[in-house]
């Protein structure tokens, strides 16, 4: 629960720090900058701190390479660009999609588990509350078209890579094979940045540098770390329980901070999630505890 409570609050506040971070920054250079930092500290953290063995062999680099391919340069580039254009509560309402993606192709390969008729409640109830947390005032599908294509593709690749990573067979430690996916997907953000010229774009901000500092300490090396752990030793519709609590987590940041639009019904949204939430990630036992309660007082 403790890995859950790090994705649940440390992601959701994440796409208020990562507008601020893009708006300020130049983009590439500021996701190439975030993640190779965090892979480096994380990878220091690994072998003097855990004792944990560097990665040895090419085969454990290409697992790498494949990770930081699909959840740090797709899923979170996807997003980094998506956030810039549209507000980031829809962006949140999109990637509310990763729970069907996690928990439904979870179902396959060497590790699948099968979906049970509870879990199948809580992602309904999970998604609802989620469209009613971040859905806009106007209609959802507009303008913004390609941005909102971007980011379900973020989700998309977010879920191949948890999927991946349940899969494979890597003698390296949880935490530097999270080290090692950083550094991979860092550097190809850097270098699209240094070609693309945002080494002369970039600035000495304030709000970007506070937002990149906040994304590589927490989002990148805490979350990512509690996000592995979770990947391999959680069943994929309890991880995908986070991208109901983030998108509440992120209205209201940025209903708050931001002057997004978060309305009563969105309100009523983020009630409806801890219902799913709960249904997901309570103990057995105690469900069918309250269910019996709920059944007595009803008679």
């Amino acid at each position: 629960m403790g890995c859950l409570a790090i994705v649940y609050l440390v992601w959701g506040s994440s796409f208020m720090a990562s507008k601020i971070g893009v708006t300020h920054l130049p983009p590439l250079l500021f996701c190439g900058v975030r993640f190779v930092t965090a892979g480096g500290l994380l990878a220091l953290v690994a072998r003097y701190w855990a004792g944990d063995a560097w990665p040895r062999g090419w085969r454990e680099w290409q697992q790498g390479l494949v990770m930081g391919l699909l959840m740090v340069f797709a899923g979170n580039g996807l997003n980094a660009w998506s956030i810039r254009i549209i507000p980031t509560n829809q962006v949140a309402l999109l990637n509310g999609t990763a729970a069907f993606w996690i928990a439904g192709l979870g179902v396959f390969g060497r590790r699948g588990q099968p979906l049970t008729p509870r879990a199948v409640t809580g992602l309904a109830i999970g998604f609802i509350g989620t469209a009613l947390t971040v859905v806009p005032k106007g209609p959802l599908v507009g303008t913004h078209l390609l941005a909102q294509v971007g980011a379900l593709g973020s989700c998309l690749a977010w879920a191949l890579g948890t999927l991946y990573y349940r899969s494979i067979e890597t003698d390296v430690s949880p935490l530097m094979f999270t080290s090692m996916q950083l550094v991979c997907g860092g550097a190809l953000f850097l270098g699209l940045g240094v070609g693309h010229g945002d080494v002369a774009a970039w600035t000495a901000s304030v709000p970007g540098l506070v937002a990149l500092a906040y994304l590589t300490l927490f989002s990148s090396c805490l979350a990512f770390s509690a996000y592995g752990w979770l990947t391999l030793n959680a069943a994929p519709a309890l991880i995908g329980t986070y991208s109901y609590v983030n998108p509440a987590i992120a209205a209201f940041l940025g209903w708050e901070f931001l002057h997004e639009e978060l309305s009563h019904v969105q309100l009523a949204g983020m009630c409806v999630i801890l219902v799913g939430v709960a249904i997901l990630t309570l103990p057995d036992n105690l469900v069918r505890s309250l269910s019996d309660r709920f059944s007595a007082a009803a008679r």
